[in-house]
């Protein structure tokens, strides 16, 4: 066998090798599929720049309703039914949003950069998020559970997590007792 041959047959068979270690690894459930398992090395940059990239092509960039005191109760009693058995109330993180994959984060406290959930996000992202959900994290597409009207009155007030809310609001979502 010529040296040619050699390296051509070598390339073939490395060719081949990956595809078949990869389907072996996958195949035997080797991958971390689990809550509990470390994520995989660049997950985050893998999932997270795609997702980021394409919120910022659609999201809306102005909201279609006014944040009146109307639209934030209503927003905060929708929150209380579909959103607070992940994402908890103001002092009081969900028990079942701390064992998801990744952490449902808590939308009325602060994070590391100050902000209140995500009130540093424009409340056209929110919308986006709670209209298309987040694939592989555990939050839904409330596209067909919600009406417009209501996923922008939930965006709105998580938008304003950080301002003063309607007593009602205030009180629903824990910021009052």
């Amino acid at each position: 066998m010529s040296r040619t041959q050699l390296a051509v047959l070598s390339f073939i068979l490395g060719l081949l090798i990956v595809p078949v270690v990869t389907y072996a690894y996958f195949a035997f459930g080797k991958p971390p599929v689990a809550v509990a398992d470390t994520p995989l090395p660049f997950e985050n940059r893998i999932v997270g720049v795609p997702l980021e990239a394409r919120i910022q092509r659609e999201m809306p960039q102005s909201a279609p309703i006014q944040p009146t005191d109307d639209n934030l109760n209503a927003g905060a009693g929708i929150y209380e039914d579909k959103c607070e058995v992940c994402h908890g109330v103001a002092g009081e993180p969900s028990a079942i949003g701390s064992k998801m994959f990744p952490r449902a984060p808590e939308l009325f406290a602060k994070h590391g950069h100050g902000a209140i959930g995500v009130s540093d996000d424009p409340a056209g992202e929110t919308y986006w998020k709670v209209k298309n959900g987040i694939r592989l994290t555990g939050m839904p597409s409330f596209d067909k559970a919600l009406s417009e009207t209501q996923m922008w009155q939930v965006s709105l007030l998580l938008s304003r997590a950080d301002k003063p809310l309607p007593a009602e609001a205030a009180k629903t979502v824990g910021l009052t007792h």
